[in-house]
């Protein structure tokens, strides 16, 4: 397994493992991938409805000298200061950062001058540009479309993902939650994909209706763009082996499997857990395997979300006309594809109603009913645009 780019660029290329690459973990380097991904899918696909006309522009005012508001300088004030108080304190012990890159950039520790430095950089850098717009004559409206906006949409999604994400997984594990608050609110670990869905959709939403664009059109869009970024994301869960794996396989691989053997269990060397066993004769930061063979469910739930995405793209076309359908297909499939990832996937039960089902179940049952309704939704509604 690859915990970090410096065991992945050893499988590709031979050089040493946790070397100075071991600051970029697997699995935030694909998060990030799954963003950009999810970005670029979502501006083509905007950008295609924008010329059939379903996604018009709306106007904006351009007011020189006002585009940097008293909020960019404080927003970005704070941010200055953040990175000048964190990075020199990070690069100056760059071990502790490779042991522990959450550890070392949450906590407390950091330099005050260069904080101080890296605000008044920030701050000066913006006024230097409100100084500059100052000298233009009059207001300009302009047109802003949809696909221009990619940028506040996708950073939007990702705060709210990952809020949501932490919201969720904190209910579910709600008694690690109470043993060490800080710790698990402030971890890079523990995130429900979810609730990363929920969180994102909310924060999404709300960027929608403040600037008047039409919601379902964009809800359209988003849907393949969401599911083969999922699938992305998922490659860096198998990647990494953060602990989506499997339940154990009762009974080994069977004789009959035709296709390499990681495909149906895997042990997850080098995973990002330090869980299992020790590997004989491993000197490196990572030296544990899982005892027994796991189904490898995050390389499952890529393939289907991959399937999943190539349907949705082949039909958005088609669709068009019938603004939700297409998302109504997205959340039923990907309810199916979840609630029956489950009964393999390690993970928590509750009792409902007799049945055993996990948090994850529980949503993607109601994906899969919102869905379902979603559809009846639109076919009543008969509307063709």
């Amino acid at each position: 397994m690859y915990p970090d780019l410096s065991y992945l660029l050893h499988a590709l290329l031979g050089t040493a493992r946790d070397n100075a690459f071991s600051i970029v973990k697997t699995f935030g380097l694909f998060l990030l991938l799954a963003f950009l991904t999810a970005a670029r899918l979502l501006k083509w696909e905007l950008q295609r409805r924008e010329r059939i006309g379903q996604l018009p522009p709306t106007k904006t005012l351009q007011v020189p000298g006002y585009t940097v508001t008293t909020a960019d300088y404080i927003t970005n004030g704070i941010l200055g200061f953040l990175l000048g108080y964190k990075l020199p304190y990070a690069v100056a012990n760059f071990a502790a950062w490779q042991r522990d890159p959450s550890g070392v950039l949450l906590s407390t520790d950091g330099y005050l001058l260069t904080g101080l430095l890296g605000a008044a950089l920030l701050v000066g850098y913006y006024y230097n540009i409100a100084r500059k717009q100052g000298a233009v004559p009059d207001p300009v409206p302009v047109d802003v479309y949809p696909s221009q906006r990619v940028g506040p949409i996708t950073m939007r999604a990702a705060i709210g993902g990952l809020l949501g994400a932490k919201l969720f997984a904190v209910i579910e594990y709600w008694d690690r939650f109470l043993a060490n608050p800080l710790r698990e609110l402030l971890s890079g670990g523990g995130l429900a994909i979810y609730g990363g869905l929920i969180g994102g959709g909310v924060a999404v939403y709300l960027y929608l209706r403040k600037h008047k664009i039409p919601i379902l059109p964009v809800m359209d869009a988003v849907a393949p763009a969401l599911i083969v970024a999922y699938g992305v994301g998922r490659i860096g869960c198998q990647l990494s082996g953060d602990g989506d794996w499997g339940v154990a396989i009762p009974n080994g691989i069977p004789e009959s499997w035709f296709l390499p053997d990681w495909m149906y269990g895997f042990d997850y060397p080098h995973n990002v857990l330090h869980q299992g066993e020790a590997i004989p004769g491993c000197t490196v930061e990572y030296c544990s395997r899982l005892a027994e063979l796991h189904y490898p469910t995050p390389f499952y739930e890529t393939m289907m979300a991959f399937a999943i995405g190539g349907i949705l793209w082949g039909l958005r076309k088609r669709l068009t006309v019938y603004p939700g359908l297409l998302f109504s297909i997205y959340l039923f499939l990907n309810g199916v594809e979840r609630f029956f990832i489950e009964y393999v996937r390690v993970n928590d039960q509750y009792d409902v109603l007799g049945v055993s089902l996990t948090q994850a179940q529980l949503i993607a049952v109601g994906f899969m009913v919102g869905g379902v309704a979603g559809a009846v939704w639109v076919g009543r509604r008969g509307r063709r645009v």
